[in-house]
């Protein structure tokens, strides 16, 4: 069985992380941590925000970015994802739960 493009470093770079850059890096990438969340890296999302991680690899269904982007959160969860703006695509939503189902593969570094 071929190994899931979505599990590659290639996936995050080339389909994910244009996604968070234009939806989420405002708030949450560069020097900006709204909520205490830096989701530039594995490692911020894993240790995420004051809320809590974000992310556990191979379990989309119960994390909270995951919840968040698809407006789905609960009363006590914080405000929905990207707050103020219509919620991404059924398509980026789908990339996003699909990278985080396969794993949630990230290249060491930020690319930028």
């Amino acid at each position: 069985a071929a190994q899931d493009e979505a599990a590659t470093p290639q996936f995050y770079t080339t389909q994910v992380e244009p996604i968070f850059r234009t939806n989420c890096y405002r708030c949450h990438g560069g020097f900006n941590h709204r909520g205490g969340l830096n989701i530039q890296t594995r490692a911020g999302m894993l240790k995420g925000g004051h809320d809590g991680t974000v992310l556990v690899p191979g379990d989309p269904a119960s994390r909270l970015i995951v919840r968040l982007i698809r407006h789905e959160g609960p009363a006590n969860d914080p405000m929905p994802m990207p707050p103020k703006s219509p919620k991404l695509s059924d398509a980026d939503i789908a990339i996003v739960t699909r990278w985080v189902k396969a794993g949630a593969v990230m290249p060491s570094d930020p690319t930028h």
